[in-house]
C-alpha cells in the first residue's frame, strides 16, 4: 500500500482501538503515532510529523470535530478521517457540521479505512 514514510496520527481516548489501529496501520507500512486526545495531540512535539490523522469524533474535553476545526483554522491542512461508535443525535449533528470532512462507523473493516486514507493523500 504506502510505505512508512507516511504517518498516520490517531487521536482515541479508547486505548483498545488506538493499540488496534496502530498494528493494523503499522501492518500495512505506515508509521502510527497514537494520541489519547485532542489536548494531547496539540501538545505534541511530534504532531508536525503526522501525515493523516484518524480522530474519534466523541472525545473528552476538546471533541474530535473541534480538533479537525481548530487545526483548519489555523492553516494546519492535515488530511482527517472522523470515526464514531454512536449514531445519537447529538453525534450525527457533530458530523454534518464536520463535512467535507469523511467519516467512518466502527466497526469499520479495513478496506475501508485504507481506501478513506487513499483518497486523503497525495498521490
Amino acid at each position: 500500500m504506502r510505505n512508512a514514510t507516511v504517518t498516520v496520527g490517531i487521536v482515541d481516548d479508547d486505548d483498545s482501538i488506538r493499540q488496534s489501529l496502530r498494528q493494523l496501520l503499522r501492518a500495512a507500512d505506515f508509521d502510527a503515532l497514537t494520541f489519547a486526545s485532542a489536548e494531547e495531540f496539540l501538545a505534541s512535539p511530534d504532531r508536525g510529523d503526522v501525515d493523516c490523522l484518524i480522530v474519534d469524533v466523541n472525545l473528552p474535553g476538546m471533541s474530535g470535530v473541534a480538533l479537525v476545526r481548530a487545526l483548519a483554522d489555523a492553516g494546519d491542512r492535515t488530511p482527517a478521517v472522523l470515526i464514531t461508535a454512536r449514531d445519537d443525535s447529538k453525534t450525527l449533528e457533530l458530523l454534518r457540521h464536520a463535512a467535507p470532512v469523511p467519516h467512518l462507523r466502527k466497526p469499520f473493516g479495513d478496506e475501508a479505512l485504507f481506501g478513506t486514507i487513499g483518497r486523503l493523500l497525495p498521490p
